[in-house]
């Protein structure tokens, strides 16, 4: 039952996250006005919002209009429950569930930002880095025996993670002789770095490429595009080692 429920609010919570996706890169208020169709901007009514069930019973469709909806309001729906339903099974119902669902919302919003508008938004990234230190610092997230320590971990993460980032960005402008990197994915590793420590941060900076490199490829050689978003691999990196991210150090470095 705790299961189901916890599912439902990640769903919940995904429908909120279509909400900062859509009006986040436009300045717009998250708050109100109340959610509306983006193509005939006509209110949309509690019973045609209910997440994943709307969608399927209008046929993907707006009620008004007949337009087609993005299948991406539904992916970030049933992404946010089943990270939800992860989360809970990884740390209960305690306040580390709390601190790093906020952390999986902040990075399931800036992946599908960067993926339509090839931007990592100051206002994520900059207040997550505060809610990292903060949440990481009083909760001690990394298991330390204090608030000192556990907040010199979290400092370490934020300020490894975006060098690491920055160190990146500059050498692959002297290589390719124009931008490589943009300030938003510095200060998206950064805010990771927070939340997950240097440790983590380091392995989701070397986990990252090994996941876009086949995806980079693939679109340059059929879309012979050169901007590829670079967000949503830093995202991964940092939830494959949210959840697994230890085990894998103790794989790699047994002696550790």
């Amino acid at each position: 039952m705790i299961d189901f429920m916890i599912f439902i609010i990640g769903l919940c919570v995904g429908s909120f996250l279509n909400v900062c996706i859509y009006r986040i890169p436009t300045a717009k208020s998250i708050v109100k006005p109340r959610s509306f169709c983006p193509m005939c901007k006509a209110p949309i009514p509690w019973y045609d919002n209910i997440p994943v069930l709307s969608y399927i019973l209008l046929m993907g469709r707006c009620r008004r209009c007949r337009m087609p909806i993005s299948p991406r309001y539904v992916m970030v729906e049933i992404l946010s429950a089943l990270l939800a339903l992860g989360l809970y099974g990884k740390f209960g119902l305690t306040p580390d569930f709390g601190a790093y669902a906020l952390f999986a919302a902040a990075l399931v919003t800036v992946t599908f930002i960067d993926l339509e508008h090839r931007e990592v938004p100051d206002v994520i990234s900059l207040w997550g880095m505060a809610a990292g230190v903060a949440l990481f610092s009083v909760l001690r997230l990394d298991g330390g025996t204090s608030f000192i320590s556990s907040f010199a971990v979290s400092m370490a993460g934020l300020l490894a993670g975006g060098a690491m980032m920055f160190i990146l960005g500059v050498a692959g402008e002297m290589v390719f002789r124009k931008e490589a990197l943009g300030g938003g994915d510095v200060k998206l590793m950064a805010m990771i770095g927070s939340f997950l420590g240097w440790k983590l941060a380091v392995m989701t900076f070397f986990m990252a490429p090994i996941l876009g490199a086949g995806i980079a490829l693939f679109m340059k050689l059929k879309y012979k595009t050169e901007a590829v978003p670079y967000a949503p691999y830093l995202a991964a990196g940092a939830l494959i080692n949210l959840f697994w991210g230890s085990r894998i150090i103790e794989l790699l470095f047994p002696l550790s």
